[in-house]
Protein backbone atom coordinates (compact mmCIF):
# COMPACT_ATOMS: atom_id res chain seq x y z
CA UNK A 1 0.00 0.00 0.00
CA UNK A 2 1.13 3.29 -0.65
CA UNK A 3 0.15 6.95 -0.02
CA UNK A 4 0.59 9.65 -2.58
CA UNK A 5 -0.27 13.18 -2.26
CA UNK A 6 -1.84 14.97 -6.03
CA UNK A 7 -2.16 18.61 -6.20
CA UNK A 8 0.62 21.08 -6.69
CA UNK A 9 2.08 22.43 -3.34
CA UNK A 10 2.85 26.12 -3.07
CA UNK A 11 5.05 27.01 0.33
CA UNK A 12 3.00 30.54 0.81
CA UNK A 13 -0.56 28.87 0.85
CA UNK A 14 -1.52 26.89 4.11
CA UNK A 15 -3.97 24.63 3.16
CA UNK A 16 -7.14 25.01 5.94
CA UNK A 17 -8.29 21.61 5.69
CA UNK A 18 -6.92 18.75 5.11
CA UNK A 19 -9.28 15.05 4.37
CA UNK A 20 -7.51 11.88 5.08
CA UNK A 21 -9.06 8.85 4.14
CA UNK A 22 -7.78 5.39 3.92
CA UNK A 23 -8.99 2.50 2.38
CA UNK A 24 -8.81 -0.79 3.24
CA UNK A 25 -10.87 -3.53 1.07
CA UNK A 26 -13.26 -0.29 0.14
CA UNK A 27 -14.17 0.16 3.84
CA UNK A 28 -13.44 3.60 4.08
CA UNK A 29 -11.03 3.44 7.35
CA UNK A 30 -10.04 7.19 8.47
CA UNK A 31 -11.02 10.89 7.99
CA UNK A 32 -9.53 13.77 9.33
CA UNK A 33 -11.16 17.45 9.23
CA UNK A 34 -8.48 20.28 10.30
CA UNK A 35 -9.73 23.47 12.15
CA UNK A 36 -8.59 26.98 11.13
CA UNK A 37 -5.66 28.52 12.93
CA UNK A 38 -5.04 31.67 14.09
CA UNK A 39 -3.37 33.97 11.00
CA UNK A 40 -5.35 32.49 8.58
CA UNK A 41 -7.11 33.48 6.09
CA UNK A 42 -10.43 33.25 6.56
CA UNK A 43 -11.99 31.41 3.62
CA UNK A 44 -14.73 33.76 1.47
CA UNK A 45 -18.05 32.25 1.48
CA UNK A 46 -21.32 33.08 0.19
CA UNK A 47 -24.56 33.04 1.38
CA UNK A 48 -27.70 33.87 3.03
CA UNK A 49 -29.47 35.44 6.00
CA UNK A 50 -32.66 34.46 7.16
CA UNK A 51 -34.45 36.70 5.49
CA UNK A 52 -32.85 35.34 2.55
CA UNK A 53 -30.47 38.74 2.22
CA UNK A 54 -27.34 37.70 0.24
CA UNK A 55 -24.13 37.64 2.37
CA UNK A 56 -20.53 37.20 1.33
CA UNK A 57 -17.82 37.56 3.64
CA UNK A 58 -15.09 39.15 1.25
CA UNK A 59 -17.34 42.09 1.04
CA UNK A 60 -16.58 43.13 4.27
CA UNK A 61 -13.07 43.63 3.83
CA UNK A 62 -11.65 47.09 5.58
CA UNK A 63 -13.52 45.76 9.45
CA UNK A 64 -13.22 43.68 11.71
CA UNK A 65 -16.24 40.86 11.75
CA UNK A 66 -17.47 38.60 14.06
CA UNK A 67 -18.52 34.80 13.19
CA UNK A 68 -19.60 32.47 15.83
CA UNK A 69 -20.80 29.00 14.78
CA UNK A 70 -23.18 27.31 17.13
CA UNK A 71 -24.93 24.38 17.19
CA UNK A 72 -29.12 24.41 17.14
CA UNK A 73 -31.38 27.22 16.90
CA UNK A 74 -33.51 27.74 20.18
CA UNK A 75 -31.18 25.28 22.45
CA UNK A 76 -30.23 26.87 26.10
CA UNK A 77 -26.69 27.05 25.35
CA UNK A 78 -27.31 28.61 21.83
CA UNK A 79 -29.52 31.19 23.21
CA UNK A 80 -27.19 31.84 26.45
CA UNK A 81 -24.82 33.28 23.87
CA UNK A 82 -26.81 34.64 21.72
CA UNK A 83 -28.07 36.66 24.30
CA UNK A 84 -24.92 37.87 25.62
CA UNK A 85 -24.14 39.27 22.31
CA UNK A 86 -27.42 41.12 21.70
CA UNK A 87 -27.14 42.29 25.56
CA UNK A 88 -23.99 43.93 24.66
CA UNK A 89 -24.32 45.13 21.02
CA UNK A 90 -23.67 48.80 21.72
CA UNK A 91 -20.08 47.74 21.67
CA UNK A 92 -20.10 46.25 18.62
CA UNK A 93 -22.81 48.56 17.09
CA UNK A 94 -20.14 51.54 17.75
CA UNK A 95 -17.20 49.81 17.26
CA UNK A 96 -18.91 48.99 13.45
CA UNK A 97 -18.48 45.55 13.61
CA UNK A 98 -20.55 43.12 12.29
CA UNK A 99 -21.35 40.27 14.17
CA UNK A 100 -23.00 37.05 12.20
CA UNK A 101 -24.15 33.48 14.04
CA UNK A 102 -24.30 31.19 11.38
CA UNK A 103 -25.59 27.51 12.13
CA UNK A 104 -27.82 24.48 10.56
CA UNK A 105 -31.42 24.29 10.20
CA UNK A 106 -33.64 26.51 8.23
CA UNK A 107 -34.76 29.65 7.52
CA UNK A 108 -37.81 29.34 9.27
CA UNK A 109 -35.99 28.19 12.71
CA UNK A 110 -33.54 30.43 12.41
CA UNK A 111 -36.77 33.60 11.60
CA UNK A 112 -38.04 32.34 14.67
CA UNK A 113 -34.95 31.78 17.04
CA UNK A 114 -33.82 35.54 16.23
CA UNK A 115 -37.58 36.83 16.93
CA UNK A 116 -37.95 34.87 19.83
CA UNK A 117 -34.97 36.69 21.27
CA UNK A 118 -35.03 39.92 19.69
CA UNK A 119 -31.47 39.27 18.18
CA UNK A 120 -30.20 42.52 16.41
CA UNK A 121 -28.01 40.34 14.09
CA UNK A 122 -28.17 38.18 10.68
CA UNK A 123 -28.39 34.67 11.65
CA UNK A 124 -26.80 33.09 8.22
CA UNK A 125 -27.84 29.80 6.55
CA UNK A 126 -25.54 26.65 6.51
CA UNK A 127 -28.20 24.08 6.12
CA UNK A 128 -25.78 21.26 4.89
CA UNK A 129 -22.94 22.24 7.06
CA UNK A 130 -20.73 23.65 4.11
CA UNK A 131 -19.28 26.87 5.74
CA UNK A 132 -18.89 24.59 8.76
CA UNK A 133 -16.87 22.14 7.32
CA UNK A 134 -14.71 24.57 5.31
CA UNK A 135 -14.38 26.25 9.02
CA UNK A 136 -13.12 22.82 10.32
CA UNK A 137 -16.10 23.06 13.39
CA UNK A 138 -18.31 20.38 11.79
CA UNK A 139 -17.13 17.32 13.87
CA UNK A 140 -18.23 14.34 15.66
CA UNK A 141 -19.42 15.00 19.31
CA UNK A 142 -20.63 12.42 21.49
CA UNK A 143 -23.72 13.31 24.17
CA UNK A 144 -25.13 10.49 26.70
CA UNK A 145 -22.94 8.17 24.98
CA UNK A 146 -24.11 8.50 21.46
CA UNK A 147 -21.63 9.93 18.67
CA UNK A 148 -22.99 12.35 16.11
CA UNK A 149 -22.00 14.97 13.66
CA UNK A 150 -22.57 18.76 14.67
CA UNK A 151 -21.34 22.40 15.19
CA UNK A 152 -18.61 22.89 17.54
CA UNK A 153 -19.33 26.23 18.93
CA UNK A 154 -16.18 28.38 17.40
CA UNK A 155 -16.19 31.93 16.92
CA UNK A 156 -13.85 33.18 14.67
CA UNK A 157 -12.56 36.90 14.68
CA UNK A 158 -11.04 38.21 11.58
CA UNK A 159 -9.35 41.61 10.90
CA UNK A 160 -9.79 44.19 8.00
CA UNK A 161 -7.78 42.33 5.73
CA UNK A 162 -9.57 38.86 6.07
CA UNK A 163 -7.53 37.10 8.32
CA UNK A 164 -8.09 35.36 11.56
CA UNK A 165 -7.07 37.61 14.33
CA UNK A 166 -8.45 35.43 17.07
CA UNK A 167 -10.67 31.72 17.95
CA UNK A 168 -12.79 31.14 20.57
CA UNK A 169 -13.96 27.37 21.21
CA UNK A 170 -12.65 24.83 19.04
CA UNK A 171 -9.14 22.86 19.51
CA UNK A 172 -7.36 25.99 18.91
CA UNK A 173 -9.43 28.58 20.48
CA UNK A 174 -7.76 31.04 22.96
CA UNK A 175 -10.00 29.86 25.55
CA UNK A 176 -13.59 27.91 25.34
CA UNK A 177 -16.75 29.99 24.38
CA UNK A 178 -18.58 30.76 28.07
CA UNK A 179 -21.89 31.05 26.37
CA UNK A 180 -23.23 33.88 29.22
CA UNK A 181 -20.18 35.27 29.28
CA UNK A 182 -19.14 35.16 25.26
CA UNK A 183 -20.15 38.88 24.64
CA UNK A 184 -17.62 39.90 27.24
CA UNK A 185 -14.56 37.81 26.07
CA UNK A 186 -14.84 38.87 22.70
CA UNK A 187 -15.10 42.59 23.72
CA UNK A 188 -12.17 42.42 26.08
CA UNK A 189 -9.93 40.39 23.34
CA UNK A 190 -10.35 43.25 21.04
CA UNK A 191 -10.64 46.03 23.59
CA UNK A 192 -13.75 47.29 22.92
CA UNK A 193 -15.16 50.36 24.96
CA UNK A 194 -18.51 52.55 24.79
Amino acid sequence: MSLRLVGEHTPFVRFNRIILKVWINNIEFCEMDLMLKKGDKAPDFTTTTESEEKFKLSAHRGMKVMIFFYPKDDTPGCAAESCSIRDSWSFFSKARIPVYGISGGTSKSHQKFREKYDLPFPLLMDEEFRIAKIFGVYKKKKMYGKEYMGIERTTFLIDERGNIEGIFGGTDGIEKVKTKEHASQVIQYWGLKL
